[in-house]
């Protein structure tokens, strides 16, 4: 079983229960999933960036990815609805919190003058978004074999209904919040 899963079942769901004092075990937040989204603009000219994109996916989660469509046609970008245009994976279970510790334990760090991330990119409603400039901070990339480097982005969705409940989830998890 993922480390992470024990933690949150052994340490992080009685924190939170104690410091929000809920009623009910149900109340405790958890992370929900985790989507790892990755544009790719230059899909609609080369057909072999989203077999990379998507290859480079499935090596970084352990899981398949599934490539994205325009949802409309613009003309300024060349455009035309149904075009593959990114791909994406959405992780639950025990992958979810593989990744969440490759993450926060072994990637995050790498990136060059790393103050920690920001802790005001809340939704609203408990979900947290992540934004990566490069996909080389993850150990399982090769450097060699990198066509071009992209950027991705990374939602956490959970259950909390506030942000700060969310917060404290994430901090509870070993999220490096910028001070």
């Amino acid at each position: 079983m993922a480390r992470m899963k024990d933690m949150y079942k052994a340490e992080i769901a009685p924190a939170l229960m104690k410091q929000f004092s809920y009623k009910s075990v149900m109340q405790i937040p958890k992370l929900d999933k985790i989507v790892v989204n990755v544009g790719v603009g230059d899909a609609k000219d080369n057909s072999k960036a989203l077999d990379a994109v998507l290859r480079d996916l499935a090596i970084i989660t352990g899981q398949k990815a599934v490539p994205t469509y325009a949802k409309k046609s613009v003309a300024n970008f060349k455009l035309r609805q149904g075009m593959k245009i990114g791909a994406k994976v959405t992780l639950r279970g025990d992958r979810m919190y593989e990744f969440m510790d490759r993450l926060f334990n072994f990637a995050l760090p790498k990136v060059r003058d790393f103050k920690g991330i920001n802790p005001n990119a809340f939704d609203g409603r408990g979900n947290y978004a992540l934004g990566l400039k490069e996909q080389l901070i993850f150990p399982e990339i090769e450097y060699d074999k990198v066509e071009k480097i992209r950027g991705m982005d990374i939602c956490f969705v959970t259950t909390a209904n506030t942000d700060e409940e969310a917060r404290e989830l994430l901090k509870l998890f070993g999220a490096p919040f910028a001070k």
